[in-house]
């Protein structure tokens, strides 16, 4: 927010400044904050507290983020087209319960197709990887 004011987060001559829509953003979320912040502590504080999740639920909640966490890392060591291959795989066999035949195809068209998009396309070069790059040997740099 302070970072916007120093912008200008005022409607200039021709328009919004630069800081504009990021000050009046930041403000709602400090004001949204604050009311939550109130509702927790003093509203809610007569309340019996109990847990917003159950087992089951949070088990699915990790079954989708501890594979994306590993994603993220992957996509930092082997680069973003082969983790996203292995990811799409993984989750279409394990939490969809398609076949392996289906879960590669629809894998390697999808990374095929964004390696394209990106690298020819739009010209936009995504991480390969900083470890190792699997792609090298098809001259993927």
């Amino acid at each position: 927010m302070t970072g916007s004011i120093k912008l200008g987060a005022s409607w200039g001559s021709d328009g919004p400044e630069a800081g504009y829509f990021p000050f009046y953003v930041s403000l709602i979320i400090i004001i949204s904050s604050a009311i939550m912040l109130y509702q927790a502590a003093i509203v809610n504080k007569k309340k019996k507290m109990e847990s917003f999740v159950d087992k089951e639920s949070f088990g699915q909640v990790l079954a989708v983020l501890l594979p994306a966490f590993v994603f993220v890392l992957g996509v930092q060591l082997i680069g973003i087209y082969v983790s996203l291959f292995v990811y799409i795989a993984i989750f279409m066999v394990w939490l969809g319960k398609y076949p392996i035949w289906k879960a590669v195809a629809v894998a390697l068209g999808v990374s095929a197709a964004l390696y394209f998009m990106f690298e020819y396309w739009f010209q936009v070069p995504m991480p390969h990887g900083s470890w190792i790059n699997p792609l090298e040997f098809l001259g993927v740099n």
